[in-house]
């Protein structure tokens, strides 16, 4: 018997795993989003999650709480009788949504757990240097990203890649990945394993703090930074009293007998900044009410002097 499936996520990154379900005959029952908020040029604009997009252009049912916990919201779920719960990109669920379906509730993770647990797990593997990563689908559990493994499939991280390009390869890795976990569960044949959790990494949640870049570490370490940044949130540093974002980098070769994040430019073509060991070559930046642009645009007209410096 076909599962009747709810399924819930927010952003881009959901709807192709929504959109593969649907396009194969699945009867999803009912779709939960987040609510919609107030943006664009001078927040006067509805905005809609890219999961309510796509739904109500199917014509499937979209629930939008604002607590998960509350009672109403429960007994609205609960109303459409699903079987089978399937997250991407959504918020953490109380017990009392995952544990409602008699198939269970599986989430669509971007990394290969237990490497990577926690909000920002494609930006983290980035900024590691890492060459590899991938997707994983579990069983919901207490703990976040701590359930019982169901898939994975892994897929290369190129040295230079930003997050955003591998962020749109892994949204077709992911929905593939999601179809044949359901098939799995629709089929009986489920297997899992439990995670093994001293191999754990955390992927925590992008802030102000852990954005700035520090230009006392490895050119390699800087240049894995941006990109692990670009396009959201980027790099920030300080130039003066302003906070620039780095965008793009790539790695030049030789080494700096200068103070990290010391700027080397001919004002014209190329904008280079010292690390502890090696230098980075800066190719997009953005500037405080500025788009973001080329260094071979930002400079014409700029004037750094001998010595100036990132902080």
């Amino acid at each position: 018997m076909q599962p009747r499936i709810i399924f819930m996520g927010t952003p881009d990154f959901a709807v192709p795993s929504l959109r593969i379900l649907v396009e194969t005959g699945y009867d999803v029952v009912a779709v939960v989003t987040a609510t919609d908020k107030m943006g664009g040029r001078g927040g006067k604009k509805l905005l809609q999650s890219a999961v309510k997009r796509y739904a109500v252009e199917q014509g499937i049912p979209v629930l939008q709480p604002r607590n998960l916990k509350a009672p109403e919201f429960i007994e609205e779920l609960a109303s459409y009788k699903a079987d089978l719960q399937v997250v991407v990109a959504f918020r953490m669920l109380p017990v009392a949504v995952w544990d409602m379906p008699s198939l269970g509730t599986f989430n669509l993770h971007g990394s290969l757990l237990p490497k990577y647990r926690g909000a920002a797990p494609i930006n983290w593997a980035v900024i590691r240097g890492e060459a590899e990563t991938g997707v994983t689908t579990f069983f919901i559990q207490h703990e976040i990203d701590t359930g019982d493994l169901i898939f994975q499939e892994s897929m290369p991280i190129g040295p230079n890649e930003t997050v955003g390009e591998v962020h749109d390869r892994m949204m077709s890795l992911g929905a593939e990945t999601v179809l044949k976990t359901v098939h799995a569960i629709a089929a009986g044949t489920v297997e899992t394993q439990q995670q093994d959790h001293s191999q754990a990494t955390p992927a925590p949640k992008l802030k102000a703090e852990n954005t700035k870049i520090n230009f006392s570490l490895s050119a390699k370490e800087v240049h894995n930074f941006v990109r692990g940044l670009n396009p959201y949130p980027g790099a920030w540093t300080m130039f003066g009293d302003q906070k620039w974002k780095i965008l793009r980098t790539a790695l030049v070769e030789g080494e700096s007998q200068l103070d990290p994040g010391t700027i080397l430019t001919d004002n014209k073509s190329y904008l280079r900044v010292s690390t502890c060991e090696g230098l980075v070559e800066v190719l997009e930046l953005q500037v405080p009410g500025k788009r973001r642009m080329a260094v071979r645009d930002f400079l014409n007209g700029s004037d750094f002097e001998q010595g100036a410096c990132f902080q």
